[in-house]
């Protein structure tokens, strides 16, 4: 959290704040009327088999009162695969991994861009969208990967290698993205590091992913321990053992994944090749390694497969709730900025990865 921390009060002191261009509105009535009922109805028969009948009622006054105060505001908001299913699936507008949400806040044609993800990826769409209001639930949603790795420690890394390209996983602050070459996504990763035409480059700061993406190239890869909190809980024994225990289960991983995990899985990929690999094949038994959320949310499109779930939680994810996604709308809160002596660089760095050609 201390990343997260330090990054806001530097932008409260330097950078141009937008909220105050905007109406204030009053927070509005959170009853579940039998017309409320009927509005959500639809939505919620998206979400039946994964969100009980019974907490429906809590739920459903705010997803009418959020997507009601989408169109009053001209908002867009943006969930990240992990987010939960009434988040995902009732009141997003844009939903996928990493690389899809920054391409897509790259075109967003609206005023307020709430991002239901974590800090890191609300900085990236305010890189993409300068003049645009962006906010966050939570600002207190970081990532134990992100806070990993300071500005500082890529300058280092490149004083001790010099000419090495730098590729930075999206997963980290704009200050890390300033002092990088190019972004990367788990899904495009192994594209970006080939991009240079390098014998060896600088993949940082997951060391899962970046050993997994040397698996699949040629190049060099030089590394740094980054390592996000939920994947590396993961093992390969028990997921093994789960292997057992239920036949013809397919373990599909994600590459932020130690590399004992990734060596017995059915399939790699990023959390969009993941739910790809589900949909094109819809196993009868499939067990997701990677934030248990994201089962859920492919459940809810696909009741025919029997998701297997050891489930570790994201918590700075689950700090997006359906509450904070109102009182973000309503209040214009938490406004996310970022120092306009770190914004042109670091944009930069996204933009290269944003436009570079598949």
């Amino acid at each position: 959290m201390t990343e997260v921390q330090t990054t806001t009060s530097r932008e409260r002191r330097n950078a141009v704040r937008l909220a105050d261009r905007f109406e204030p509105l009053e927070m509005p009535e959170l009853e579940y009327t039998d017309a409320v009922a009927r509005e959500t109805e639809p939505l919620y028969q998206k979400v039946k088999d994964v969100i009980p009948a019974i907490e429906w009622p809590v739920m459903a006054p705010y997803v009418k009162a959020i997507n009601d105060l989408k169109k009053q505001r001209n908002a867009v908001i943006l969930a990240h695969n992990y987010q939960t299913p009434e988040i995902f699936h009732c009141v997003a507008d844009i939903v996928g991994d990493s690389l899809q949400l920054a391409q897509q806040a790259a075109r967003a044609d609206a005023d307020i861009i709430v991002q239901c993800g974590v800090h890191f990826m609300a900085e990236t769409s305010k890189l993409l969208n300068p003049d645009k209001l962006v906010l966050i639930p939570d600002m207190q949603a970081g990532c134990s990967l992100a806070a990993s790795i300071t500005g500082a420690d890529v300058r280092l890394l490149r004083e001790r290698h010099p000419g090495v390209p730098v590729v930075t996983y999206v997963n980290t602050s704009a200050e890390v993205k300033a002092e990088s070459d190019i972004c990367c996504t788990s899904s495009n990763a192994i594209q970006v590091v080939e991009s240079f035409g390098k014998d060896t480059v600088l993949c940082i700061p997951d060391e899962y992913l970046a050993k997994y993406v040397a698996t699949k190239t040629d190049v060099r890869i030089l590394t740094w321990k980054g390592h996000c909190e939920v994947h590396e809980r993961f093992t390969a024994d028990e997921l093994l053992a789960y292997k057992e225990a239920n036949p013809g289960l397919e373990i599909i991983a994600h590459p932020e994944c130690p590399p004992e995990v990734i060596t017995v899985a059915d399939f790699t990929g990023s959390t969009s090749g993941m739910i790809g690999y589900v949909r094109d094949n819809k196993p009868a038994k499939a067990l997701l390694v990677t934030e248990c959320s994201m089962a859920s949310n492919i459940a809810a499109d696909l009741p025919g497969v029997d998701f297997i779930r050891p489930c570790n939680l994201c918590p700075h994810m689950k700090r997006i709730t359906l509450p904070k996604i109102l009182d973000s709308l309503v209040e214009l809160k938490e406004e996310v900025t970022v120092d306009p002596l770190v914004a042109d660089r670091a944009r930069l760095a996204v933009e290269r990865m944003v436009n570079l050609k598949s």
